[in-house]
């Protein structure tokens, strides 16, 4: 189900998550800097691919180490003292809109990558992906039991989107990778923002003000096209990089007690 070229949805998948309100006040205001994408892009991005590969491939014992670390890192995020937004990282219904927020990447990336799912293959996705959500405080029965009842979820959450000022600037400066090297940014940046506009739904960007018309969708399309047949003519092991290294280091941290996140 990995594929590597399913990273270039990564940061639309990330903007999505943040369009609540408090997930995205909390991911901008955390001070648990040894977590932060500012402060440690790679580790940060280290550490959510293990958590995938874990959350959806980890033995239950895996997941259960995964799920100690990572709620002792929500523990520590709370909201300033006097903060106009309440929140918890460690809110089941938050974590439940990130699982599902997730999943819809997952199912996106299937469909570009592979053309239309199958019913059986999407429900079996569909019940792997629920792992997003269930490793750390959602509950089994909170997660819609089928793909109809995740469609009724879904449109319902999307009516509650809500980005404030501090969100928005964080994530716009996320889009234009700002939190890496300025020569970096300066080359990638355009590229990475197209990519990801184009990646998102008309909600999301309506959200953050992403200028998107016809002539780019149409050229977002090529792209992505051509990516597609690229990815999926790749020999297996290059095909699933760097999802198959991040699931063999976490595993390794995890023999070694070394910390996963």
């Amino acid at each position: 189900m990995v594929n590597g070229a399913s990273l270039a949805l990564a940061g639309a998948n990330v903007v999505m998550q943040l369009s609540r309100r408090p997930v995205g006040r909390a991911v901008a205001e955390s001070t648990v800097v040894s977590g932060s994408l500012v402060h440690h892009p790679l580790k940060r991005t280290r550490t959510t691919l293990s958590y995938v590969m874990l959350a959806l491939y980890g033995t239950e014992e895996e997941r259960r180490e995964l799920r100690r670390q990572v709620n002792a890192q929500h523990r520590a995020v709370h909201p300033p003292p006097g903060g106009p937004v309440s929140y918890r990282a460690t809110d089941p219904e938050l974590q439940l809109w990130v699982g599902a927020c997730m999943y819809d990447g997952v199912r996106d990336a299937l469909t570009r990558l592979y053309g239309p799912l199958g019913d059986e293959f999407a429900d079996e996705v569909y019940q792997q992906c629920a792992r997003f959500a269930t490793t750390l405080q959602v509950s089994t029965g909170a997660w819609p039991r089928d793909r109809d009842a995740f469609e009724e979820y879904w449109r319902d959450a999307l009516t509650r989107l809500d980005v404030d000022e501090v969100t928005a600037r964080y994530l716009r400066d996320l889009i234009d990778l700002r939190f890496v090297p300025a020569p970096l940014a300066w080359l990638a940046g355009p590229a990475h923002r197209f990519v990801t506009t184009g990646f998102l739904a008309p909600e999301f960007r309506d959200l953050l003000g992403l200028a998107w018309d016809d002539a780019r969708q149409r050229r977002f399309d090529r792209v992505v096209r051509a990516g597609a047949v690229v990815a999926t003519h790749l020999p297996r092991p290059l095909r699933e990089f760097p999802w198959n290294w991040c699931l063999y280091d976490a595993r390794r941290r995890l023999r070694r007690g070394r910390p996963l996140v």
